[in-house]
């Protein structure tokens, strides 16, 4: 099962970075962009390592607010949330 989790948050992390790049590349052209939802949509479903690590290398969404706090927010519930799964298997 543990091979499978961690293939699939590989998976939604390399999605989430891919969007965010998308989405810069998107910023710098005029195209069409990707709605922050989406974004902040991808870090709920897993994808929150790729979406701060597509910040810091792409330097992209770092200062916008409220996505900014809405990101930081979904980290940290996930950070409760890992922290509650594995004191539960510690019992």
């Amino acid at each position: 099962m543990w091979p499978l989790v961690v293939l699939s948050l590989v998976a939604i992390n390399a999605a989430t970075f891919a969007l965010f790049a998308i989405d810069k590349h998107q910023a710098r052209t005029g195209g069409r962009r990707i709605p922050e939802r989406t974004l902040l949509l991808m870090a709920v479903l897993g994808g929150s390592a790729g979406a701060v690590a597509a910040q810091q290398v792409l330097r992209h969404k770092t200062r916008k607010q409220p996505f900014g706090a809405r990101l930081a927010w979904i980290i940290g519930a996930q950070a409760v949330g890992l922290v509650l799964v594995l004191a539960r298997f510690q019992e």
